[in-house]
C-alpha cells in the first residue's frame, strides 16, 4: 500500500505541490475539460493521442497515474427511460476504455450515483472548520440542493446544485428524476457492467466502481433506491461478473456510512473485501456517526480506527493506493490543500507504523511541457 492523491484537473503548480508532499501516485479526474468531456457535458469520445500526451505530462513530474476517471454521464438513468441513447453511450464508453489502454492507462474509476451524493448540511468541526454530513431527520429539498456533492464528491464553497454541475457529471437531484425501484437500480447497473466488462477484459483495463453514497433508508429517498448502499449490495455488485477487471473504488467512508456502529463493523468488512482482490483503489477517509446520521471528519478523529484499518487491508492482501478524501472545509483553507496535506501525512505515518514503506524513487527536476496547458 502507498499514499496517492486524488486530484481534479490539476495545474502544474498543484502537481509540484503533490511531489513536495511525497506523493508519487495520483488518481485524476478531468471531467469538465475538453480532454474527456463534450462541450455540453456527459459522455464523449476520447482521443488517444491527447490522453497519452497528458499522461506523459503528469509523469514528467515524477508521478504515476494509478487511476483515471471514466465519465459515465447519465447512462444509468437513460437506460431506464431512453434505452437507445443509453446503448449509444455504452458503446462510446467501451471505445474509451480501449483508448485509455492505448494511452497507457490501466485502471478507470466510475460512479454509479444516479443523483448527487446526498448531504443535508454542515456541522461545526474542530477549530471552527465545517464537516459535511447527512442526517435523514434533517433532509429537505433545499438542504439537498445546497449541500449535496456533484461529480467526484469534493465539497467546495460554491453552490454545487446548479444545473451545469449536474450536467457535467450526469447526476441530478433526486426530486428531478423518475422513481428508481431496487429492481430498476440493479437493471441499470447490470446494463452498464454487461457492456463495459467485455471491453475492459479485451483492453486489460480494471474498472473501479464507487458504491452509492450515502446509504438510503428502507424504501429509498424521494423514490430513489441506493442498491449498492450496503455491504450486501457491494457483494451483489461484485457477483455481477467474475472478471478480475470488475472491482471497487472502495470508499472507506462511504462503506462506514452503511453501518450503525462503523467502529465495530468496518475492520472485518475491510478485510473481507480486500481478500477478494477486487479493491483497485481506496478512499481512505473517516466519519463520525453512522447509518443515516454522520459527519465527514479528519481521519484521526472519526469512529473507525484507521491504524486497525491499515492492518485489515494488509491482512486481506491489498497492495494499492490509499487516497485521502472528503476532508472538512474552512475559509482558512479554501482549496483544502493544507487539510489534504494533513491527511496524506497522517496516512503515510500509519503506513510507516504498520511497516509498509518504500523508498521514494528519483523524480526529474523539470516537468515536461503539456501542449494542452490552457485547459488547466
Amino acid at each position: 500500500m502507498y499514499i496517492s492523491e486524488q486530484l481534479l484537473n490539476p495545474s502544474e503548480q498543484r502537481l509540484r505541490l503533490s511531489t513536495q508532499l511525497g506523493v508519487e501516485h495520483v488518481v485524476l479526474d478531468n471531467r469538465g475539460t475538453e480532454l474527456v468531456s463534450a462541450a455540453s457535458g456527459g459522455v464523449s469520445a476520447w482521443d488517444a493521442t491527447k490522453l497519452r500526451e497528458y499522461r506523459r505530462w503528469v509523469e514528467g513530474f515524477g508521478l504515476a497515474i494509478d487511476v483515471f476517471a471514466l465519465d459515465v454521464g447519465a447512462i444509468l438513468l437513460d437506460s431506464l427511460v431512453d434505452l437507445h441513447s443509453a446503448k449509444k453511450s455504452r458503446d462510446l464508453l467501451a471505445r474509451n476504455i480501449a483508448v485509455a489502454a492505448d494511452a497507457g492507462i490501466t485502471c478507470l474509476k466510475y460512479n454509479v450515483q444516479m443523483v448527487g451524493i446526498t448531504r443535508t448540511g454542515l456541522k461545526a468541526g474542530r477549530g471552527g472548520c465545517s464537516n459535511s454530513g447527512f442526517r435523514l431527520a434533517e433532509y429537505s429539498p433545499e438542504a439537498d440542493r445546497q449541500h449535496s456533492y456533484w461529480g467526484v464528491g469534493y465539497p467546495t464553497h460554491q453552490d454545487e446544485g446548479d444545473s451545469q454541475s449536474a450536467l457535467l457529471c450526469g447526476q441530478k437531484q433526486a426530486r428531478d428524476v423518475p422513481q428508481v425501484s431496487p429492481q430498476a437500480g440493479w437493471d441499470a447497473i447490470e446494463f452498464l457492467v454487461d457492456g463495459l466488462i467485455p471491453a475492459a477484459d479485451a483492453a486489460g483495463v480494471r474498472l473501479a466502481c464507487h458504491p452509492h453514497d450515502p446509504a438510503y433508508p428502507p424504501g429509498g429517498l424521494n423514490g430513489i433506491e441506493h442498491v449498492v448502499g450496503s455491504a450486501d449490495g457491494i457483494r451483489r455488485f461484485l457477483a455481477l461478473s467474475g472478471s478480475p477487471n470488475h472491482g471497487l473504488n472502495f470508499c472507506q467512508g462511504t462503506v462506514a456510512e452503511m453501518f450503525k456502529e462503523p467502529g465495530r463493523a468496518m475492520i472485518p468488512v475491510i478485510e473481507e473485501f480486500a481478500a477478494t482482490g477486487r479493491i483497485f483503489m481506496v478512499h481512505f477517509r473517516n466519519i463520525r456517526g453512522g447509518y443515516l446520521d454522520f459527519q465527514e471528519v479528519f481521519p484521526d478523529e472519526g469512529d473507525v480506527d484507521m491504524f486497525e484499518a491499515i492492518k485489515a487491508y494488509q491482512r486481506g492482501g491489498y497492495r494499492g493506493p490509499l487516497c485521502p478524501d472528503h476532508v472538512p472545509v474552512s475559509k482558512l483553507d479554501e482549496g483544502r490543500e493544507r487539510f489534504m496535506a494533513f491527511a496524506l501525512g497522517y496516512t503515510r505515518g500509519l503506513l510507516q507504523a504498520a511497516g509498509v514503506w518504500s523508498t521514494p524513487r528519483h523524480r526529474p527536476t523539470e516537468p515536461l511541457i503539456h501542449q494542452q496547458e490552457t485547459n488547466r
